[in-house]
């Protein structure tokens, strides 16, 4: 991708602050650095990750995904996801709704399984444009395998502190069963206009945990006890945030909307993030600019089982206790999950507002916009 020269992100605009944990430390067995980050998880919902050591591989995966946009849109309709619920492939602008209205996404982004990454040069799932093969080896799946030890080193935390038995949550999260864990790259354009369009709707993430990186604003988070959508200003770090089984339901999503660069995380033990989360243009100055978003997904074993560990963890066991009025039994395995919400988001199987509605996972509140 050409350097240009971005504008701050613009100073009067409200920003809700997170903490920020260095993974370093956590890696090192930092008992202070890691009492942060489970404060964060459990009380916020939402933090940024620093010293990870995947910026440089995370610029590969930006240029990459340049190489890709550029191609002619006849050649990048041929890795197309498709409305059956598949996720991996290429997505056009428009494809998928953002609300029950059915208001079109502004939105085009390319998906690369884990499972392909990992199985190169064999393929496992599916077949990806020429931009993405030429850059496999030396790009995509040192990107990958870098998201895979991050994410893998957050779980454990979790899975300990959260007094789950050895390994409970890596189990689930196999990299030798196919699973929806999946690489994404997105690009939005500029939006001068005024008002503002959501560029990906108010969600939870399909899975347990996501690794963000930004280039310029736009996320929004909901936070408990608002009613006001808050921006999430992008710094150089990583960012984080969790899920409705294993942790207290806090954070009631987010929603993009555009900021500078920074890198986030989900963590889900069961099955959708807590947060609700939202993707619109940038604010400010930085609307005038392109806004690219890179993300991986860790996501459980496509027959993993969604539902609370209760007979397992006691803080999960009262967790749940605490919220009734929600179903943690789900019935559905991850595969069947993802796809659900994949294939209701797309615009050529929407029937009306209830295709949107069967699309949603754990919102607070499905209408949310």
């Amino acid at each position: 991708m050409p350097s240009i020269h971005i504008p701050d992100f613009p100073e009067d605009i409200p920003t809700h602050p997170l903490l920020v944990i260095d993974y370093s430390l956590l890696v090192a067995g930092d008992q202070y650095e890691i009492d942060r980050l489970w404060d964060a998880a459990t009380n916020l919902g939402f933090w940024y990750l620093k010293n990870h050591g995947a910026d440089e591989l995370a610029e590969g995966m930006f240029q990459m995904a340049a190489e890709t946009m550029q191609l002619p849109m006849d050649e990048k309709l041929k890795f197309e996801q498709g409305d059956s619920g598949n996720s991996f492939g290429y997505k056009a602008a428009g494809a998928n709704a953002v609300d029950a209205t059915g208001q079109p996404d502004t939105v085009e982004f390319i998906n690369i399984a884990k499972d392909d990454a990992l199985a190169w040069p064999q393929q496992a799932r599916r077949a990806y444009p020429s931009t993405v093969n030429a850059r496999m080896p030396e790009t995509v799946t040192p990107f990958v395998k870098k998201s895979v030890e991050v994410n893998d080193t957050l779980l454990q935390i979790f899975n300990d502190r959260l007094g789950l038995p050895l390994d409970a949550l890596q189990k689930r999260h196999l990299l030798t069963e196919y699973s929806g864990s999946e690489t994404r790259v997105i690009k939005n354009p500029p939006s001068p206009q005024s008002p503002l369009k959501v560029a990906i709707g108010a969600h939870t993430d399909f899975g347990s945990l996501s690794f963000l990186h930004n280039r310029l604003g736009g996320l929004q988070v909901l936070v408990p006890g608002s009613e006001d959508w808050q921006y999430i200003k992008v710094h150089l770090w990583g960012f984080s945030r969790c899920v409705h089984s294993y942790f207290s339901s806090h954070f009631r999503g987010t929603r993009s909307v555009t900021s500078e660069t920074h890198w986030l995380c989900s963590v889900a033990v069961s099955f959708d993030l807590i947060c609700i989360a939202s993707c619109n243009p940038p604010p400010g100055a930085q609307s005038q600019f392109e806004r690219w978003s890179l993300v991986y997904f860790t996501r459980p074993g496509n027959d993993v089982q969604l539902r609370a560990l209760v007979e397992d963890s006691q803080i999960i066991a009262d967790a749940v206790s605490r919220t009734p009025d929600k179903n943690f039994e789900t019935g559905s395995t991850s595969l069947e999950w993802f796809t659900r919400r994949i294939e209701n988001q797309r615009m050529k199987n929407r029937t009306g507002p209830e295709t949107w509605m069967n699309s949603r996972g754990t919102e607070h509140r499905v209408n949310a916009v």
